[in-house]
């Protein structure tokens, strides 16, 4: 996402943008899935530009969920030829679309709505410092929701993308 067509980017890297005053900044807040187990905590959130919203949440995957899937092989696909890969050091961000929480502002704690452990730990995670592309971001929708495949009546176009009910930060 280093080009200049790029269109979502890390609240921390828009100077010009802040959290709207009618929402929380869940930033450093703690994500759990829909058992209570810690999936992590909200390092950034990512906003659309050209939309003027956040339409991810980027979480730092808690340690136990890493070390749950330490070892195993993933089918999230990598950069070379396609394999299967085992992740890396410093793989331990994933995304969460904002319409798939719940944010309780008196514990500060966000709830990710029917996404259980497993799925986490199953979900292809990114390294902070490579960003993500649209392919990850699809191979993440599916693995949230393989009910819907997130290619379809969708093309390149963000602003149809961003239209899901996955996306609806209510």
């Amino acid at each position: 996402m280093e080009n200049k067509d790029r269109n979502l980017y890390r609240l921390d890297e828009l100077s010009d943008y802040k959290v709207a005053s009618n929402y929380s900044d869940v930033t450093g807040w703690k994500v759990v899935d829909s058992d209570n187990r810690t999936i992590g905590k909200i390092d950034n959130l990512w906003v659309n530009k050209d939309m003027q919203r956040v339409v991810y949440l980027d979480v730092n995957v808690d340690k136990a969920l890493i070390d749950d899937s330490h070892n195993e092989v993933h089918d999230a696909i990598a950069q070379d030829n396609g394999k299967e890969f085992i992740y890396k050091d410093g793989d331990s961000h994933i995304i969460i679309p904002i319409g798939s929480v719940s944010i309780n502002k008196d514990t500060k704690i966000v709830l990710a709505n029917g996404i259980g452990y497993d799925t986490f730990r199953n979900t292809s995670r990114y390294n902070r410092q490579n960003n993500f592309d649209r392919d990850y971001e699809r191979r993440v929708m599916k693995s949230y929701y393989s009910e819907n495949d997130p290619d379809s009546g969708y093309d390149s176009d963000d602003d149809a993308f961003y239209r899901r009910r996955e996306f609806d930060n209510h």
